[in-house]
């Protein structure tokens, strides 16, 4: 009875979730790091001592679609309705954001005055419940 109660189960997490939480596309990720499991704790040395791999992929993509969006400042369906569905290498995102589509353009557009209504209605509740 003693072992098993003194025994913690380690908490692991599936690759897909472990690469979303270090915001990279785990497609490009090392065939280790897909294959396998990873810990709570392998997760947090990941975050705070990233490996080469790591910081390249952080850097130069390619990077997972809501990376992509939040690079470009758009949600990601304003991704979706500017055709935009494949992960993105950070120089893709850079020629995208010089030659500046049209629909880039309009999502940014939308994408502020969500951000400015979001604005609105915390300052309309924060008035209220003060």
């Amino acid at each position: 009875m003693d072992a098993m109660t003194s025994h913690q189960s380690t908490q692991t997490m599936k690759p897909a979730t472990a690469a979303k939480k270090l915001g990279v596309y785990l497609e490009a990720t090392p065939a280790e790091f897909r294959e396998g499991v990873v810990s709570r704790a392998e997760l947090n040395e990941l975050q705070t001592n990233p490996p080469q791999w790591l910081q390249d992929l952080r850097s130069n993509g390619p990077h997972p679609r809501p990376v992509v969006a939040a690079k470009l400042g758009v949600s990601i369906a304003g991704l979706a309705r500017g055709g935009v569905t494949e992960p993105l290498t950070t120089e893709q995102i850079e020629t995208l954001k010089q030659d500046s589509p049209e629909w880039l353009v309009r999502e940014r557009a939308t994408q502020a005055e969500v951000r400015k209504e979001t604005a609105r209605i915390k300052k309309k509740h924060a008035e209220r419940d003060a």
